[in-house]
């Protein structure tokens, strides 16, 4: 049997005995390991092997390592071995020499081998190690729109210790398993797979979406909108995994009008048309934005309609001049598309929490969303109104039924 490849990643000048330790724990437990140095200033021990080395990652990013090092800041280098090191990991993969990868790195060590997560097929197993997965740090640069697996390692990477090795061995032990008995890049998205997005508020909706295409002969891919999910999913469409979108819940953008926390940048919406597929949209969850505890709301949002979704996530209401400021938003991304369209607007409410009673109720904001809708599409974009809410079962059916149609043109 072919022994598993682990890419093993670390700043072997400040990490070199830790990451050899793994290396040799890797080897014990069936893998095979290639250690790349991802260091920038220092020289890793002379009894620590390397098999890429840092000049190697230089230059995979465009500069020798001299130039690297003279750039001006610490950040810049950083930034460029990051290139240098997705790519190798990237060459290492397509040809076969990489079945996972392990970094084990502080604050811009773990960003180094994330570069290598980042740079591979969902699937392939990919475990970071790093003090830094934990307390209040963001975990996007971490990662991304990828299957990153994070491991806090409790202790600084700086010498071995019982709880190092505790950890560490984990870590070596879970990646070669990962890759003898699971790890391989995602197969089978196909003509068959769909992207449909979701977030809790619009889950019953979209729970009835996926039984309707599946009993129509169609795989639903469902992707969560919080900022990530939707950015995933146009990923896969660029690599050509989806037949088509029903982009039911479009959060995401409600949340870039007012920088809530699952905002996302200019090409959300953009990219199923661009690719020409069929594309049917729904305003779910375009009602709110996402803020975090509701002790921790700013003084300007606590006279807004809101609603405590859990103790870290407060659901925030757009008034209807932030609505207007969403539906040109909306427009103006999917004016560009070249496939076909279809937007499909409940009158009834945009979310559970958007209904008759609900906390964000407000027909007069969600009928300002629909009217510039109606207004700024271009006249090959029909919006269809519907008296129903979004989670109305008659509704979810009635929007796979537009899918299918845009199929058959």
């Amino acid at each position: 049997m072919k022994l598993p490849t682990i890419l093993l990643v670390g700043t072997l000048d400040t990490k070199g005995h830790e990451v050899d330790y793994v290396r040799r724990r890797i080897e014990e437990f069936g893998g095979r390991a290639v250690v790349l140095d991802s260091g920038i200033l220092g020289a890793p021990p002379d009894d620590c092997r390397v098999d890429v080395t840092r000049e190697a990652v230089a230059e995979a990013a465009g500069l020798p390592l001299d130039e690297v090092r003279a750039i001006g800041t610490r950040g810049e280098a950083v930034a460029i071995m990051i290139r240098g090191v997705g790519a190798i990991a990237l060459d290492l993969w397509q040809k076969g020499k990489l079945d996972g990868v392990l970094c084990l790195g502080g604050a811009e060590g773990a960003l180094l081998g994330a570069a290598a997560m980042h740079a591979l097929p969902v699937g392939v197993p990919k475990l970071l190690v790093s003090p830094s997965a934990s307390g209040r740090r963001p975990f996007a640069p971490f990662v991304g729109t990828k299957d990153v697996l994070v491991m806090h390692s409790v202790i600084d990477i700086l010498g071995l210790n019982p709880i190092a090795r505790s950890v560490f061995d984990n870590a070596a032990a879970a990646v070669v398993g990962m890759a003898r008995n699971a790890g391989t890049a995602v197969e089978g998205l196909s003509g068959r797979s769909v992207g449909v997005t979701m977030l809790g508020q619009t889950t019953p909706g979209v729970m009835r979406v996926r039984t309707v295409l599946e009993e129509a002969g169609y795989e639903a891919v469902i992707f969560h909108a919080n900022g990530v999910g939707g950015v995933a999913m146009e990923e896969l469409i660029e690599e050509h995994a989806l037949v088509g979108v029903i982009d039911y819940t479009l959060s995401e953008l409600a949340n870039t009008v007012k920088d809530g926390i699952h905002a996302v940048g200019p090409s959300r919406l953009t990219v199923a048309g661009a690719h020409c597929l069929p594309q049917v949209v729904v305003p779910g969850c375009c009602d709110f934005f996402n803020q975090g505890p509701l002790e921790t709301l700013l003084e300007e949002y606590r006279a807004r309609k809101t609603y405590y979704h859990n103790p870290v996530a407060t659901l925030v209401r757009l008034i209807p001049e932030e609505m207007v400021e969403l539906g040109t938003m909306i427009a103006s991304r999917l004016n560009g598309s070249k496939g076909p369209v279809h937007v499909v607007a409940p009158t009834g409410g945009f979310s559970l929490s958007d209904s008759p009673g609900g906390h964000l109720w407000d027909p007069e904001g969600d009928e300002a969303l629909i009217a510039t809708l109606e207004r700024e599409l271009n006249e090959r974009i029909p919006v269809e109104r519907v008296d129903a809410d979004v989670n109305d079962p008659a509704f979810a059916e009635l929007v796979v039924a537009r899918y299918l149609a845009l199929l058959d043109r």
